[in-house]
C-alpha cells in the first residue's frame, strides 16, 4: 500500500468503524453451567453432552479461523481479550455486533434447545456485553421451534445490548414459511434485525441435488441457500406482512445479488398473479429491508468494477462492513477495506453509516 493510501486508511479508521459480524464461540458446555438451571446441569453431566452438533466451521479447515485467534485451551472466537486485541482495537471499532452460531437448531429436545439458547444469551450478556461497551449481540434462538424462539426473543429482546436475532441460513424450511411467523413477529415487536448467517445443522442436505462430497462445495455453495431464503421472504409476502422487518445476510457474499434482482423483477411481472400480495418490484423490498455484510469479500479489486457492482445493486446503502473475525476472511485493515480509490462518502457508508442507520445504533 502506498503512503498516501495508508494515510487515508488511518483517517477513515479514526472516524469510527462499525463491524457487523464478529463471531464468538462458547468454549464448552461447562461454561454455560452458571446460566443453566440445576436440572440441565445434571442432564449434561449424566449424558456427557459436549455441544449441539458439529460447527459449520470445521476446526481443521483453513477458512475456519486464523491460528492467532485461538486462546490457550480454547477455540477461536472464545476470548474477549483476543477479540479486543485483534479485531476491535486495530480498527478503532466504535461498535461490533457479535454472532454466536451455537447450533441449538440441532437439539431435538425442544425444552433442552430453549434452555441452551437462554444460557447462551445470558452468557453473551455476562461475559461479553457487560465487559465491553463497544459490543452488541445477536440473540440465539431455537429456530426449529418458532413459538419458543419468540418467547426467548421477548425474554431478552429488551436488553440494550441485543440488536439482532440470529438464524442459520440452513434451515428445515425457508424462513418465509408460515411456521416462522411468530419468530419474525417477535423480532419486529422488539425492534430487532433478523440476521441470517452462514451454516446451520438441519437434517436436510445443503444443496437441492443432495449431499456434496467435500466441504469446499458446501462452503462455496452456501450463497445459493442465501439466495433461496431471500427469494422466499419476498415472494411469501413477509415484508408486506411485516413492513418494519429488517434482514441482514451475514457471510453470504453480495456480487450474486444484481443478476438475481434483474431476474426476479422480470419474472414477477409475468407471474404476478401467483403472488398478488407482492405489491412491488422484488428489488424495492431488498433496497428497503435487506442488507449484506462485506465478508467474505467476493468483489473485484478494481475500483471501477466495484463501482459497477454498486450501481447494479441499485443502492449504495446495502453493504455493511464486517471483518468476520476470527474466520480466515478476517483481514488486516489494509486488505479488508473496499478499493482505496472509492469516494469518501461511499466508504463512510460501507464502514459505518449504513450499519448505524439500519441497526439504529
Amino acid at each position: 500500500m502506498t503512503a498516501t493510501a495508508t494515510d487515508r486508511l488511518a483517517q477513515i479508521v479514526a472516524q469510527g468503524v462499525i463491524d457487523a459480524d464478529l463471531n464468538v464461540v462458547v468454549p464448552s458446555s461447562a461454561d454455560l453451567f452458571p446460566y443453566l438451571p440445576e436440572y440441565w446441569r445434571e442432564q449434561i453431566n449424566q449424558t456427557g453432552f459436549k455441544g449441539p452438533g458439529e460447527s459449520s466451521y470445521p476446526a481443521s479447515a483453513e477458512t475456519s479461523a486464523r491460528p492467532e485467534a485461538k486462546p490457550d485451551g480454547g477455540p477461536a472466537g472464545s476470548s474477549l481479550a483476543l477479540l479486543q486485541q485483534q479485531a476491535l482495537d486495530p480498527w478503532g471499532t466504535e461498535i461490533g455486533i457479535l454472532t454466536c452460531a451455537y447450533a441449538v437448531e440441532a437439539i431435538h429436545n425442544p425444552d433442552a434447545a430453549v434452555a441452551m439458547a437462554s444460557a447462551v444469551n445470558d452468557w453473551l450478556i455476562a461475559e461479553w456485553l457487560d465487559k465491553e461497551p463497544r459490543l452488541r449481540a445477536s440473540i440465539v434462538v431455537p429456530s426449529q421451534q418458532p413459538e419458543l424462539a419468540a418467547r426467548e426473543i421477548d425474554r431478552v429482546g429488551g436488553h440494550p445490548g441485543f440488536v439482532q436475532v440470529y438464524l442459520p441460513v440452513r434451515a428445515e424450511a425457508p424462513y418465509g414459511n408460515r411456521r416462522y411467523l411468530p419468530l419474525l413477529d417477535a423480532a419486529v415487536r422488539n425492534d430487532l434485525v433478523v440476521g441470517i448467517g452462514f451454516g446451520g445443522s438441519p437434517p436436510n442436505p445443503p444443496t437441492p441435488s443432495g449431499w456434496p462430497s467435500y466441504y469446499m462445495e458446501e462452503w462455496a455453495g452456501m450463497a445459493s441457500i442465501f439466495q433461496s431464503q431471500l427469494m422466499n421472504l419476498i415472494f411469501e409476502g413477509v415484508f408486506d406482512r411485516f413492513p418494519a422487518l429488517r434482514v441482514t445476510l451475514i457471510e453470504s457474499g453480495f456480487t450474486w445479488l444484481p443478476s438475481l434482482l434483474w431476474r426476479w423483477n422480470k419474472e414477477w411481472k409475468g407471474l404476478r398473479p401467483q403472488t398478488p400480495w407482492v405489491r412491488r418490484l422484488p428489488s424495492e423490498y431488498v433496497h428497503e429491508h435487506v442488507r449484506l455484510t462485506t465478508q467474505p469479500w467476493d468483489a473485484p479489486p478494481v475500483e471501477a468494477q466495484f463501482l459497477q457492482i454498486i450501481d447494479q445493486l441499485g443502492s449504495d446503502e446495502l453493504l455493511l462492513f464486517s471483518t468476520d473475525y476470527p474466520h480466515w476472511q478476517y483481514d488486516t485493515p489494509e486488505e479488508a477495506l473496499p478499493p482505496a480509490g472509492l469516494p469518501d462518502a461511499l466508504i463512510a457508508k460501507i464502514m459505518r453509516d449504513n450499519a448505524r442507520t439500519f441497526y439504529r445504533l
